[in-house]
């Protein structure tokens, strides 16, 4: 079996921004839930968004590569949907989260649009985000009262 564990570690940084670690990673997401309008930077949606994109960029080119094409690179366009009543603390029987995802995949190859429909079957397949979002997963969440805030560098 070959199970790996990917953490991350976030914090809050000031009112508006959570910072969030890991290896060489260190990002600041603002606080909005309902699509970035400020200048503050990127909201969790945004970057979720991003994991999809760069996801589907890191299978599709492992599958090329192993499907023996030319892929010149790959344009991903994402938007999601987000219902923003739940999030912002309305009464609604809409799920808090996006109601719909697009995703448009441009690849820039000479391969046939067989092969093409075949790259795009097994990106979908062995993407691990595309099956988070297609398919139900566990999620622990756990509540521990007390924490040592670490030093933002």
């Amino acid at each position: 079996m070959s199970l790996r564990n990917i953490s991350v570690l976030g914090f809050s940084n000031n009112d508006s921004q959570f910072v969030v670690k890991s290896k060489d990673l260190n990002i600041k997401i603002n606080n909005q839930l309902n699509g970035s309008t400020s200048d503050q930077g990127n909201g969790p949606l945004e970057f979720l968004l991003a994991g999809i994109a760069g996801a589907i960029n890191a299978i599709g080119n492992q599958v090329a590569a192993e499907q023996s094409f030319d892929l010149k690179s790959i344009q991903v366009e994402i938007t999601g949907v987000i219902e923003s009543k739940k999030s912002d603390g309305l009464k609604t029987r809409s799920r808090a989260g996006f109601k719909s995802i697009d995703v448009v995949i441009k690849p820039s190859t000479n391969a046939s649009l067989t092969e093409i429909k075949s790259w795009m079957d097994e990106v979908k397949a062995r993407c691990p985000i595309y099956d988070n979002l297609t398919n139900a997963t566990p999620v622990v969440m756990t509540v521990v009262k007390d924490y040592n805030v670490p030093k933002v560098a």
